[in-house]
């Protein structure tokens, strides 16, 4: 079931990331806004677009959304986005989304706590966040010909900014990103504030979240060749 009333490990397929990789048309999608509008995924202005996948219970992106503002603020002619999905670790408070206006107003909240991004709402299955891999905190930079220039399942801001300049120069964004983890405080306060069975679920997951991501990943990438593309590809 994609949204799932309680977080497990086994809900991703932590080794084997879906999502479209550089040089790969990038999916489109009809989607709703933060404010109810009809909107395409891939209408932006600029050259670039920089999605991120969000929900207000990912410890991840709550804890790289400063960054993530900062980067729209250094980057006034690039376009950044949200792409909102499934709650990461619901919880009594923030449970999971059983209808579009759950998710809706999930993703109104987010946008009333300072979100300046714009934040495109997913359907209630999930169509598009599958399309991009289904990872809660994936990061994918698009061109103006719909292709993905830069991706990674785990989004790294340092990196993620690197690559954007890099695009920018004219330069493939063939860059490493690897996976950090939030402050354990900035864990705590989100996972509180979902609820009970937030935390619960989190920490009875840690251990493989940790060998995973942290471990795993972090080995493959440094033994892996990171794929670059020129930032005005076609597909």
């Amino acid at each position: 079931m994609y949204n799932y009333d309680q977080f497990s490990a086994k809900d991703y397929d932590l080794i084997n990331f879906r999502g479209p990789k550089p040089g790969t048309a990038a999916p489109d999608f009809e989607l709703t806004s933060a404010e109810g509008a009809s909107v395409r995924l891939l209408e932006f202005e600029g050259d670039f677009l920089v999605l991120e996948m969000g929900s207000l219970t990912c410890p991840l992106f709550q804890g790289r959304r400063k960054s993530m503002n900062d980067l729209k603020s250094s980057h006034p002619d690039v376009s950044t986005a949200v792409l909102y999905v499934r709650e990461a670790h619901p919880g009594a408070n923030i449970p999971s989304h059983q209808t579009n206006q759950d998710k809706q107003t999930c993703a109104g909240r987010l946008l009333k706590g300072g979100e300046r991004r714009r934040i495109l709402v997913d359907d209630l299955e999930g169509t598009a966040h599958q399309a991009y891999g289904g990872y809660p905190n994936s990061i994918f930079i698009i061109n103006r010909n719909g292709c993905v220039v830069y991706a990674s399942d785990w989004n790294n801001p340092d990196t993620t900014r690197r690559a954007l300049s890099c695009l920018k120069q004219g330069k493939p964004a063939d860059l490493r990103a690897w996976f950090k983890p939030v402050p354990p405080s900035v864990s705590l306060k989100i996972l509180k504030a979902g609820g009970k069975g937030s935390m619960s679920d989190f920490l009875r997951g840690l251990p493989r979240l940790i060998w995973n991501n942290l471990v795993l990943r972090n080995i493959r990438l440094l033994n892996g060749r990171a794929i670059g593309v020129l930032p005005d590809t076609e597909c």
